[in-house]
């Protein structure tokens, strides 16, 4: 969603003004491969074993240049990246128990010189076990539409990502954050296109978006093109400004459909810095409705699901802060009863406290 500060996150009557507009599909180039890969193995029957959070750049993503993580610097070598994203990622494992880190990409990242130093943080995450779900951010300002910015920088940087991490068996390759600009149809159109376009990825390691703002998966999971993909939801507890834990069940169930079983909450999020304790049933409290309903819900339906953000320098959603030595760096959680919440969704801890 757009994870931009407090006073400005959108809300549901402003994310429903945007009015998809048609856009003519453009052909990227195809890399080398055998068709026949593209109906490798189905993913698993549910997606537990995706548990994760999002690294993020203090911008929230959408960027017109190089994107920088937080705790990194765009003049880091690759040796220093990668050792600085290391610690960061041995941080996510030990403060939260997570497997797997969802990170952005742009054209201006993959496409110039400083790829060779962003690869540090793929790496060091695969080197470190993770799973890591790499998925493209439009710009920001004017690009910031629910489309693919530039179809001509687009698929070179996808044509670079494949040939790099194609033979890596922890790489996912999501095509798109948030492709809000298009119709239900249009997307399930651009995405059959990424997958035409790269037969030699297995189907089981790409996640397709949920059409609009990833806020449902129905219609991505319905389109025979895309069978055998991951598809990855968002849910946000702005999006109302109150309901109950029952009404945010019902919503989220709803978004969902039938799909659980290849569906992947790759966003969702609540304030952590703001003093809520998520363990204690709260019902005048919406966030607090939100993080319990969806927690207990991903977990009943065994979803995997990568919250955020795990990290995002200066926002109240970020479940962890940076600390220490900025060469060095480590992180402790903001919120331990939204840790806790998440250790629930995964399958560990204790349900929520109740009266």
């Amino acid at each position: 969603m757009r994870k931009t500060p407090t006073s400005t996150r959108f809300t549901p009557r402003l994310r429903t003004a945007f009015v998809a507009v048609a856009l003519a599909a453009i052909s990227g180039t195809t890399l080398a491969g055998s068709p026949a890969s593209a109906s490798a193995a189905s993913p698993k029957t549910d997606t537990t074993q995706f548990k994760g959070v999002n690294w993020a750049d203090p911008r929230d993503n959408f960027a017109d240049d190089l994107l920088q993580l937080s705790g990194l610097s765009t003049s880091d070598t690759y040796a220093q990246t990668y050792t600085k994203a290391s610690r960061i990622i041995s941080a996510f494992r030990a403060n939260l128990g997570a497997n797997t880190v969802r990170l952005p990409i742009n054209p201006y990242t993959v496409n110039g010189s400083y790829w060779k130093s962003y690869r540090g943080v793929i790496d060091a995450a695969s080197d470190k076990g993770f799973k890591v779900i790499v998925s493209y951010w439009e710009g920001t300002g004017a690009q910031k539409d629910g489309f693919i910015d530039d179809e001509a920088t687009y698929w070179p940087m996808w044509n670079n990502v494949v040939k790099a991490y194609k033979n890596d068996s922890r790489v996912y390759f999501e095509p798109m954050n948030e492709p809000h600009g298009y119709t239900d149809t249009e997307w399930a159109d651009k995405a059959a296109q990424w997958l035409s376009t790269y037969p030699s990825v297995p189907r089981n390691r790409i996640f397709v978006s949920g059409a609009g703002y990833n806020d449902h998966v129905t219609s991505v999971c319905a389109d025979p093109r895309l069978k055998g993909t991951y598809l990855s939801l968002h849910h946000y507890g702005f999006w109302k400004e109150y309901a109950t834990y029952d009404q945010w069940v019902a919503d989220l169930k709803v978004r969902i459909g039938d799909c659980a079983n290849r569906t992947v909450a790759d966003e969702f999020g609540s304030p952590m810095t703001t003093g809520l304790n998520y363990n204690v049933p709260t019902p005048d409290n919406n966030y607090i409705n939100f993080l319990q309903a969806v927690t207990d819900t991903f977990r009943e339906l065994k979803m995997g699901s990568v919250y955020w953000p795990g990290l995002r320098t200066d926002d109240t959603y970020s479940l962890q802060t940076l600390t220490g030595d900025p060469a060095r760096p480590w992180l402790a959680t903001t919120n331990q009863s939204g840790a806790d919440r998440l250790a629930w969704a995964w399958g560990r801890g204790k349900a929520v406290q109740q009266p």
